[in-house]
């Protein structure tokens, strides 16, 4: 790969768009990112406005996206409404965003010459599988339109890679956390509220009991995987898991966060959210052969990271 590639991010004020931004900008390349800001925020790239392009505009829209991707080599596509009880609030806006948005950035992707795109695909496309590990072959059984469209982007990826000749790698994650992560929406990462609330001494709220388990992944390992994506031969056309391999309840994660920042409040349950997922595990292998990827940062230091980030930007 040259090393002054143009490189598109869609999402890129987004809480994982960010980080993949900063690391290719780390890292010597050329950078556009194309976000709309509903989900994004101008604070995300303020360290980095000066390296690289920002489009202000809708993935949905053609003639945007077309622009935005013109002389590019590599899209990470990163743009979405990255929520599951949002998509049952408002599912138009997820199908539009997600379903709509995705074959829009495909289709100029085709039409630019793109090399490769990597799809931000998710976990929730498998719905409940019992508590065992995910395997990417599985039938996919999802609980939510969010989830719906996650899968039907996937699919999208796949037909554009056979028919049209499209490099696509579809990255399914599994609930990644870290810094930049906005805990001000209802709708946000359950790690984030979880250490805001913590932070200001209030009660956290769990949706449940509290003994749904998650893969909780620190987004600098996530950001590792795509940037492998972009460039490994074997990963052309695959869908592929982002996680540790590693399961713990909300009530161990709470546990363990009121350990790194020193308190002892009790929290709040209410009802189990529609669409969410009992149990999530993913099976890592197919990552480690395809792309290498190894977990750099685990789940304690990955959590108490995030802590130090939340600390120093709770304004």
């Amino acid at each position: 790969m040259g090393a002054r590639d143009l490189y598109l991010v869609t999402g890129g004020a987004g809480f994982i768009g960010s980080h993949i931004v900063e690391a290719l900008v780390r890292r010597g390349e050329r950078v556009r990112v194309l976000d709309n800001l509903i989900t994004g925020r101008h604070e995300n790239l303020a360290h980095l406005i000066h390296e690289i392009e920002f489009i202000e505009g809708d993935i949905s829209d053609y003639e945007t996206t077309r622009k935005a991707i013109d002389g590019v080599k590599i899209v990470f596509h990163e743009a979405a409404i990255p929520s599951v009880p949002r998509s049952v609030d408002e599912p138009k806006l997820n199908h539009e965003a997600n379903i709509n948005g995705t074959f829009t950035v495909l289709l100029a992707a085709r039409d630019a010459a793109v090399r490769r795109l990597v799809y931000a695909a998710s976990s929730s496309a498998y719905g409940e599988r019992g508590t065992g590990a995910k395997l990417e072959d599985q039938l996919p059984s999802p609980l939510s339109p969010y989830a719906v469209a996650k899968l039907v982007g996937e699919y999208y990826c796949q037909v554009f890679t056979r028919v049209y000749g499209l490099e696509t790698v579809a990255l399914r994650y599994f609930n990644v956390f870290g810094p930049r992560q906005d805990p001000s929406s209802p709708y946000s990462g359950v790690i984030s509220k979880f250490i805001t609330a913590l932070l200001s001494g209030q009660s956290p709220v769990i949706f449940g009991d509290g003994e749904q388990s998650r893969d909780f992944t620190y987004v600098a390992n996530v950001v590792d995987a795509n940037l492998r994506a972009a460039v490994e031969p074997g990963a052309i056309g695959q869908v592929i898991n982002l996680g540790l391999n590693q399961r713990i309840t909300l009530n161990q994660v709470l546990a363990e966060l009121q350990k790194i920042i020193g308190t002892d409040l009790t929290p709040r349950y209410e009802s189990p959210r529609v669409g969410d997922i009992r149990h999530s595990l993913a099976d890592i292998t197919r990552a480690e052969r395809l792309l290498g990827y190894r977990p750099s940062v685990g789940l304690t230091e990955g959590l108490r990271y995030t802590v130090e980030w939340y600390r120093e930007n709770r304004g």
